[in-house]
């Protein structure tokens, strides 16, 4: 979950010359991103800024980030009142909430394509809410392939369609403020797409490859946006009932449930909101659809729908807990009541067997 090392030792080899290969680099990205952070006095991130092309067109002691050593050593060069940290975009060194945008060009595109929702969960973290991104990708559909060709060989690049990114996006916790596509005439390769985006006050997924359940909330309450980890008010009952039924062993960590465990975490809608009886059917149904097309892509063992009135709204108004007739995809779905401490009509033994069962799909 983080820059392919096979690429990033292309780029410590090869630094100088990959730089003197690409003199007069478009900097729009990062134009754009100074213009949309305006007067916010929290530093600016340009991730895996390599040489410093778009690090020099933000405000003065703004951070560049890059897992090569050379290229950081090039940007100290170019750009004297910059900030260099040599770090991972899945392990971001800063503090909650501490920046104020992030401008991503084509860095993304070296990380396998299922990493990319954690790595975005990361970059959600460190960004303060109503944060600027400005993101550049690279069209196309395929997993981490080698490029051939080309005169730095070696380095791999993951291809997204649009619809897609925006769904991984989504599901990251930001906000689509447009974008555009720059064809392949234009960038002498890949299609492009440069997008404007914004660190929502939502809660990020914790998805990946791999997984034998997919935990799926109704959406978000503010208090779990905030803090990060679903369910996370301390009376809501999903945590005890997880813990005692086995599927996780460490209280309130989805990361931990995710690489540990095999156990993910989504919501039907990413609005945080203070209760779930104010989204809308129709936001209902649209994020079943995402969550529908979640599974197809990362197809995990099983789904468990978290609180009934979601899937009554979305698929069946009729549905009662336990194994539904419907698939998302290829997917089972396991249907349980809300763990929330509102619902006193399931106990937190209930709940525990309902946990256990979606598990021993």
């Amino acid at each position: 979950m983080t820059l392919d090392p096979a690429t990033n030792a292309v780029y410590e080899a090869h630094a100088r010359e990959w730089t003197d290969a690409r003199a007069g680099k478009s900097v729009e990205l990062a134009e754009r991103l100074r213009s949309r952070a305006g007067t916010a006095t929290a530093p600016l991130l340009d991730l895996g800024c390599g040489p410093g092309y778009l690090t020099a067109a933000l405000p003065a002691g703004s951070i560049g980030l890059d897992p090569a050593a050379a290229m950081l050593s090039l940007l100290r060069e170019r750009v004297a009142d910059a900030h260099p940290v040599q770090g991972e975009a899945a392990a971001l060194p800063f503090r909650t909430g501490s920046l104020g945008g992030a401008v991503v060009n084509a860095v993304y595109v070296h990380i396998d394509r299922p990493e990319l929702p954690m790595v975005l969960r990361e970059l959600h973290r460190v960004l303060a809410v109503g944060a600027p991104v400005e993101l550049g990708m690279f069209g196309g559909d395929q997993d981490l392939t080698e490029m051939t060709g080309g005169d730095f060989r070696g380095r791999r690049f993951s291809l997204w369609q649009d619809d897609h990114l925006i769904d991984v996006v989504i599901g990251a916790g930001f906000s689509f403020a447009g974008h555009r596509h720059v064809d392949r005439a234009e960038t002498g390769h890949w299609p492009y797409l440069r997008a404007s985006l914004t660190r929502a006050r939502s809660l990020p997924d914790t998805v990946g490859p791999g997984m034998r359940l997919l935990v799926c909330g109704l959406n978000p309450s503010l208090h779990s946006a905030d803090l990060g980890v679903g369910f996370g008010r301390a009376g809501n009952r999903f945590w005890p009932a997880a813990l005692a039924a086995g599927i996780v062993t460490v209280d309130r960590d989805p990361h931990h449930a995710l690489r540990h465990h095999g156990v993910g975490m989504t919501d039907l809608v990413k609005r945080a909101t203070p209760r779930a009886e104010e989204i809308t059917t129709e936001e209902f149904r649209d994020g079943m659809a995402r969550v529908e097309r979640l599974c197809a892509w990362l197809r995990p063992a099983a789904v468990c729908m978290v609180g009934l009135a979601g899937w009554r709204a979305a698929v069946d108004r009729k549905a009662t807990a336990g194994w539904q007739d419907r698939r998302l995809g290829d997917t089972p779905v396991y249907v349980m009541p809300s763990t929330s401490g509102l619902n006193a009509h399931a106990q937190l033994p209930d709940l525990t067997e309902h946990l256990r069962a979606a598990a021993d799909s």
